[in-house]
Parts: structure tokens; sequence; C-alpha cells
């Protein structure tokens, strides 16, 4: 089974999603996540889903839900790179992705995670 890639940069955990996400990849890369963030001690998470063209009500969920698996481990999670297209299908679902911060790019991702961090 393939896997997305999990970077580590500093304290924080970098995934970018380059390939088309199916049920059973985003499930585990929702497991492969909270496992680094606990080994690693992250405490920022950056999802780029630049790459995404579409997200299903499930991938919404996961998305959802991993970020919410994230806090409890003590790492904020930002959603970066979000296309239009995939922002309109979100709203049209219904998804509102509670918990989950977006910023345009990886480069403003870091900065938000950096602000908040130092807090």
């Amino acid at each position: 089974m393939e896997k997305i890639p999990i970077l580590r940069i500093g304290k924080v955990l970098l995934v970018t999603i380059q390939v088309d996400m199916h049920d059973r990849l985003a499930l585990a890369l929702q497991e492969d996540l909270s496992e680094r963030i606990v080994r690693d001690e992250a405490n920022g998470v950056i999802i780029d889903i630049s790459a995404l063209d579409i997200v299903d009500s499930f991938i919404g969920r996961v998305l959802s839900n991993t970020a919410a698996v994230a806090r409890i481990l003590d790492a904020e999670t930002i959603v970066v790179g979000m296309q239009p297209a995939v922002a309109i299908t979100l709203v049209e679902l219904g998804l509102n992705l509670t918990g989950v911060k977006t910023a345009l790019n990886v480069e403003l991702g870091m900065a938000m995670l950096s602000r908040r961090l130092r807090s």
C-alpha cells in the first residue's frame, strides 16, 4: 500500500499530499500522523493539499478528525493550499472542518504556527 511521506521540520510535521486520496490512504495517513506526532514530540502539523482537485465528504471528515486527534496530542494543525473548487465542494457538502486552521501556502502556514507556538 502506498504511503504519504511525513517530513519533520523542527517541531513541525509537514505532509504534502501529491496523490489522489482514497479512503484507505486517508485513514492510513491519519494513523501514521498520530504516531509521528507522539514519536517526534511535534507541536505543529501542516497538511498541504494543493495537489488535490477533489475532496469528498469522507476525506473532509478525515481531515477534521486528524486535526482533532492532533489537538488531543497537543499539536496544532493547519491545512494549506486548498484549491477554490475544493473549498466550494466542502461548503456545498456542509463540512466546516471544525478546528482546522487554513493558510494559502506552506510558507504562510509555517508563519501561523510560529506565531501560535510562541504565544
